[in-house]
């Protein structure tokens, strides 16, 4: 037998079968076939012309170094699933938890508060907060007056407001505002134009999906699914 055609036959193994098909006593099946064709070269070769001592080192390394590939191939396996495990871990520990996302979208539970952030670029004296039912219709606004440029952090219950730790002195419009969900948008006057600001909002974790990829979608009470690496910040409780 020469020795390119046991070469030609050891390319044919892949890493993906060495590292499936396995016998009963937890062997590869191509360490036993690799065995069986090397004994084989062994009795079949030309006593005349004897294979080189060389060649024989060459296809035990080509094969140790595919054995080699096949290991590093389970443990990264096993890896992957240690990963999905403590993915899965976090992610119960995220239920019942509140995070705020970018979100125009709010869920006021009965007996709750709503609570957001927003990124002042420059100072305004003109800032408002307008809220709309799930239905579009205007509920009331919030007038925040004059605000300085950077973090605003408001919370609203439907009869009170404060932002950035200070209460709003302001009276609503309306006498009492059901649980449901709102839309809250933020406005501000900045260089004599009304610019909208991009809102985060918070939201109650109900659930937690675990992708195929570890990744982690959170389902937020009111807005939905969104992934964990949109999150802005986890609440204290």
């Amino acid at each position: 037998m020469d020795i390119s055609n046991v070469e030609s036959v050891l390319s044919r193994f892949s890493l993906e079968n060495r590292a499936t098909e396995e016998t009963d006593d937890g062997d590869d099946l191509g360490r036993d076939v690799f065995l069986q064709l090397l004994t084989t070269q062994l009795q079949n070769q030309n006593p005349l012309e004897p294979q080189e001592n060389s060649e024989f080192v060459a296809q035990l390394a080509q094969f140790s170094q595919l054995e080699s590939l096949g290991e590093l191939n389970n443990n990264f396996t096993d890896f992957s699933s240690s990963f999905l495990s403590n993915q899965a871990l976090a992610a119960s520990s995220l239920v019942g938890t509140s995070v705020t996302v970018p979100s125009n979208t709010a869920l006021l539970a009965p007996g709750g508060v709503v609570s957001g952030q927003v990124q002042l670029p420059a100072s305004s004296n003109d800032v408002n907060i307008d809220i709309f039912d799930s239905a579009g219709s205007f509920v009331d606004r919030i007038p925040l007056g004059t605000q300085a440029a950077g973090e605003l952090v408001f919370r609203w219950d439907g009869s009170f407001a404060e932002v950035n730790g200070e209460l709003i002195d302001w009276q609503s419009s309306r006498s009492n505002i059901d649980s449901g969900e709102y839309r809250i948008t933020v406005t501000a006057d900045i260089n004599g134009s009304t610019t909208q600001l991009d809102t985060g909002l918070s939201a109650n974790v109900n659930s937690v999906t675990v992708g195929g990829n570890g990744e982690l979608t959170l389902n937020l009470a009111g807005i939905g699914a969104y992934s964990i690496n949109d999150v802005i910040q986890f609440n204290e409780q």
